[in-house]
């Protein structure tokens, strides 16, 4: 009998260790399967509740309008020219590892919204506010780019919301009013803004593969967005996420951000010391030069102005035929008259 006492406390004390473990993970949906196993990273996680976190926490630094509620980090509300940030202090060591984000983006804008925001894996940290998405620009390291508004309508434009990803090692810089498209890796559209649930992301580095899926639809299934070979990303650098709002604006909310480190790959070779001193690079769609709207000639001009005098000439001629018209029919409905009464 003790025996068998002694067994089932111990299959008890097992079940409430997993569950324990369930909850203390915060949350039921997992990564995507990935072939070696993965390790949950909390010195670069937020996880909620949040009501714990303050302005001196170990772990996180937030500025701006970052507001930090007990479910949610809002970065920016939705209301005109904000932007707010929340940066990791703990610098990410992991060669290989993957994020699990779940955010929302809405308002009260039904057609007309912004700016997006961004989640970030750079070196400096960026706490003062900057032009792309409430950052520095010129930055140094992965920026991966959550855009709900078109600023570029000519040519390599695309529709939006639009996902990216830029690696950038501090000579380029992110041209926010062509939304980046000149110097991106890779990108996808995806419609995560004005969803009624929570949109999730999954940022995979594994190899020197940068890989990104989503699940904006509420429905627990995975959408490739893009992959990319041969992305350098040195260790030790800083996580953090950052949003802005212009004269269009909307609530960008963090629920969750999960960093997870992966186990080397068989073959893989990893030297610390050489990893902290990489520079970033990618492979990907390679920058593209420039391409501004051609100004218009004093020609082009003066034909546009000279289309408008006839427009309005034209328009002048009809109003004064037909109040002739008017005035000659008039005055032959009184000649009638008149010879009737004579």
């Amino acid at each position: 009998r003790s025996q068998h006492y002694f067994i089932q406390s111990n299959l008890r004390m097992r079940c409430l260790l997993l569950v324990s473990l369930a909850l203390s993970l915060g949350y039921s949906k997992v990564p995507l399967p990935i072939e070696k196993k993965i390790y949950i990273l909390r010195e670069n996680s937020l996880i909620k509740p949040f009501s714990s976190m303050h302005m001196d926490t170990p772990m996180w630094d937030y500025s701006g309008s970052t507001i930090v509620s007990n479910n949610e980090i809002r970065l920016t509300p939705d209301h005109q020219s904000k932007s707010g940030r929340i940066w990791n202090t703990i610098p990410l060591m992991a060669p290989n590892w993957e994020l699990l984000l779940e955010f929302k983006v809405h308002g009260s804008g039904r057609t007309l919204y912004g700016d997006g925001f961004a989640l970030w894996l750079t070196k400096p940290r960026q706490l003062m506010s900057g032009p792309v998405f409430g950052a520095n620009n010129n930055f140094i390291g992965l920026g991966i780019f959550f855009d709900t508004y078109s600023n570029h309508n000519g040519e390599h434009s695309h529709g939006h919301p639009y996902v990216s990803a830029v690696v950038h090692n501090g000579s380029q810089s992110y041209d926010h009013d062509t939304d980046g498209t000149h110097n991106e890796i890779a990108g996808c559209q995806n419609s995560f803004r004005g969803q009624k649930h929570d949109t999730f992301a999954s940022i995979k580095y594994i190899d020197k593969t940068l890989t990104v899926h989503l699940d904006s639809r509420g429905k627990d299934k995975w959408t490739k967005c893009f992959e990319v070979k041969n992305v350098v990303l040195p260790i030790g650098y800083h996580l953090g996420m950052s949003a802005s709002t212009g004269e269009l604006a909307d609530n960008h909310d963090v629920v969750m951000l999960k960093t997870y480190e992966v186990e080397l790959l068989p073959g893989q070779v990893f030297n610390q010391q050489e990893a902290l001193n990489l520079n970033p690079s990618a492979d990907g769609e390679p920058d593209r030069p420039h391409v501004h709207a051609p100004k218009k000639t004093s020609s082009e001009g003066s034909s546009i102005l000279w289309t408008i005098i006839y427009i309005f000439m034209g328009i002048l001629i009809f109003l004064v035929v037909t109040a002739v018209g008017i005035i000659v029919w008039q005055r032959k409905q009184e000649d009638r008259r008149r010879k009737r009464f004579y």
